[in-house]
């Protein structure tokens, strides 16, 4: 029988880890963070802002001990080829902790979504109607790897009034464990409540498991990475849960897209960071264009060491490529890796990605309006661009400052989450004395 961790009694917060058990430590991190979140919700924007830009201050000022700490995982971090994408998104640098810091006063800048009310309507009594934006509450994140999102989610959490917690990967333990500890002592030295910021700091799985049923505790999980991580959450959670899955996002090359531009989208979407979610995976072009275009792209996709895999078609045109594997399409490589279909029309590109797309990032290249508009209409995903790289779905590139994450879920919030992502809505009236009759 599971034990009833909402009556059992609260360890004292500065018990050493060590003789909590895994349900002790887990009742002690979700009481702390349930108490943090009605003072936090009310909490004024200006104290808000300072903390942020505290936090922004500390990642800087800690910077060698930060980077000493991700020494730490990378040493232990199992360097195999297939690992290769995670080692990256793993990695700190000076640069990489300059540009968390600015994110966070990024966020510090935005407007304040609580207490929004985008819009009131009188009904006939006279009694006035809308919707005010106020938080969700407390947020468990669950991800892998990457040490910038604890700082992202956080300082996201924190404008919009949620109190996180946050469980990174086993694999960043010291990077994560060391930049939650300056996030939350700075924020809590400009006035936010202790436990606003909560870091579970054991990697035991069975604690992910505890956390993932503390449906009276915590309101909303985001899980971030791969396919067991999300079968996990699937078998574990009785919480809402908003996914940030996997990243299939197709280029489809229209038959009159411009070449040079669809040449530049194309390597941008491959090449500039392939470890990321938003990197395009598959490369759909129209059998008209591709006999003189796609040699050349394909030339100079190999200059970039991309291993590209292609079609049938493909492989005739470009005899220098990797005929592809059944699984290559549908496939998230997260590495300079890229597969190429040869299509004949617009329908079976469309077709394609309904099949194996992962409805996260979709882009069309071309000059013709009636096309660009019905690949809008008819494609299924999070976003999709027109004449645009799929690298460029992100929250910051979106004016939303830094994301939580991109949401591949339909309920609630969809795309880069944001700010106003991170509030649900309450109804407020105005009256004036109304009754029912």
């Amino acid at each position: 029988m599971e034990q009833d961790l909402t009556e059992s009694p609260v360890p004292e917060l500065d018990a050493p880890v060590e003789i909590l058990t895994p349900e002790e430590y887990v009742a002690t991190l979700v009481k702390r963070a349930k108490g943090a979140a009605g003072r936090l919700s009310s909490l004024p924007t200006a104290v808000k802002n300072q903390a942020l830009e505290a936090m922004a201050d500390g990642l800087e000022e800690h910077e060698t001990e930060l980077l000493a700490e991700n020494e730490k995982d990378l040493e232990q971090f199992e360097a195999t080829p297939e690992r290769k994408a995670l080692g990256d998104r793993l990695r700190l640098t000076a640069e990489r902790i300059r540009e968390m810091a600015a994110g966070i006063r990024d966020i510090a800048r935005l407007p304040d979504p609580l207490g929004d009310t985008p819009k009131m309507w009188t009904r006939p009594n006279g009694m006035q109607v809308g919707r005010m934006r106020v938080p969700i509450g407390v947020i468990g994140i669950i991800y892998e790897a990457r040490p910038n999102v604890t700082a992202d989610s956080a300082a996201l959490c924190l404008k919009s009034g949620n109190v996180c917690i946050l469980r990174g990967g086993s694999e960043a333990l010291h990077s994560n464990v060391a930049i939650a500890k300056v996030l939350s002592e700075s924020a809590e030295k400009a006035g936010v409540p202790a436990g606003a910021i909560t870091f579970v700091d054991r990697a035991e799985r069975e604690v992910v498991q505890l956390l993932l049923k503390q449906d009276r505790y915590i309101d909303l999980i985001i899980p971030r990475g791969g396919e067991s991580l999300m079968k996990t959450i699937a078998e574990h959670a009785t919480i809402p849960v908003l996914k940030h899955d996997k990243g299939v996002c197709h280029t489809y090359v229209d038959v009159d897209a411009d070449p040079q531009a669809a040449e530049r989208i194309c390597l941008n979407a491959k090449v500039q960071r392939p470890s990321t979610c938003n990197a395009m995976e598959t490369l759909l072009v129209h059998h008209s264009i591709a006999r003189t275009w796609l040699p050349l792209l394909v030339e100079k996709l190999k200059a970039a060491k991309v291993d590209v895999r292609g079609c049938a078609k493909t492989c005739q045109l470009c005899p220098e490529v990797t005929p592809a594997a059944e699984d290559d399409f549908g496939r998230e490589f997260l590495d300079l890796i890229l597969a190429i279909k040869v299509v004949k029309n617009m329908e079976e590109a469309l077709e394609h990605i309904a099949t194996y797309g992962s409805q996260h990032t979709e882009a069309i290249v071309t000059k013709d309006y009636a096309r660009a508009m019905r690949f809008l209409r008819e494609v299924d995903a999070g976003a999709v661009l027109v004449n645009a790289s799929t690298r460029l779905n992100d929250g910051y590139q979106f004016g939303l400052g830094a994301e939580i994450g991109i949401s591949t879920s339909r309920l609630h919030a969809r795309g880069p989450m944001g700010l106003e992502e991170l509030t649900c809505s309450k109804f407020v009236v105005l009256g004036s004395g109304q009754i029912r009759e």
